[in-house]
């Protein structure tokens, strides 16, 4: 008797920089969220597509969840816990380690009132000896009555297969909701921004980052030489962040276009004529009408 097709939908949640987008990625087998090294990088349920000849699971990268202190980051922590109830398995990454802080018990507190099967994703298995792992495992079993405990390392992909088989343990009988050749649902224009956004976190000091986002002003297909010409605005809260983002004779932000300009392209698979401005946009994120004008709208949740 052949098994049969399974499908649903996941959510990975977790405090900021802990791997989540790392992980989705590694699983789906392409670069669709972006990653960094500082924290609060994605904004958005980012929703991708996992399928073999299993099942389909439908992924959905949340922002971390932190403290909120604006309004752009009152719109992450809604947009992470607005899955919570939505999804028919939550996977919840943590660092290897045997010291669990404040912003995981409040995550475990959170948890407590879902009825979701919860598996916990321990990452970055790489960095320890395998010794430390187990007691990684063992005090995160105090914490909470998880249904499984997967060690991995998203950076190399060591055990994401694991994260796969025990996802489809708790997925029902279900229809195959994207084609097989699917992987994302986000829009290539999103995609592009949120690949410039990444070059710009990748490049820039500390205090900057968070105050970025990208928009998107043209994106047209020349079928004469088959090329993209995009143009893109990088928008920031201060003067002085603008004067670093453009660099001394236009170094960095030229810095920020090249990089970003090899992923579109191979994210489009056409070549890729980009062009990038900046703008001042004063305290942003604490405005309701810009954090929607840059598509963090709470209502869409």
């Amino acid at each position: 008797m052949e098994d049969k097709f399974k499908s649903g939908f996941v959510t990975l949640i977790g405090r900021p920089n802990v791997g989540k987008s790392t992980l989705m990625n590694q699983i789906i087998g392409q670069k669709i969220a972006i990653t960094s090294a500082k924290p609060q990088t994605t904004r958005n349920r980012i929703q991708t597509v996992y399928t073999d000849d299993n099942g389909q699971i439908i992924f959905l990268d949340t922002p971390g969840l932190h403290k909120a202190k604006n309004k752009l980051g009152e719109y992450m922590v809604t947009a992470a816990k607005s899955t919570l109830n939505e999804v028919d398995v939550i996977c919840w990454l943590v660092e290897v380690g045997t010291f669990i802080g404040e912003g995981d018990r409040a995550i475990a507190e959170m948890l407590e009132g879902v009825s979701t099967p919860v598996i916990l994703i321990i990452n970055k298995i790489d960095t320890v000896k395998p010794e430390e792992i187990l007691k990684s495992i063992d005090k995160y079993k105090e914490l909470y009555e998880f249904k499984e405990i997967v060690p991995v390392s998203a950076m190399t992909g060591e055990n994401s297969g694991d994260v796969v088989n025990s996802i489809m343990k708790y997925l029902e009988e279900g229809p195959m909701y994207f084609d097989p050749d699917t992987i994302t649902d986000q829009p290539e224009r999103q995609i592009t921004a949120e690949i410039i956004r990444e070059k710009a976190l990748m490049n820039l000091n500390d205090e900057i980052p968070h105050g970025i986002a990208v928009e998107i002003d043209s994106m047209k297909f020349r079928k004469k030489g088959n090329i993209y010409d995009i143009d893109a605005t990088i928008i920031c809260e201060r003067d002085s962040h603008k004067r670093i983002i453009i660099g001394k004779g236009g170094s960095m932000i030229k810095k920020i276009g090249a990089q970003a300009r090899k992923d579109i392209e191979v994210m489009l698979g056409e070549h890729v004529n980009l062009k990038l401005w900046v703008k001042v946009r004063k305290d942003w994120r604490n405005s309701d009408s810009m954090v929607r004008n840059f598509g963090y709208d709470k209502k869409k949740l």
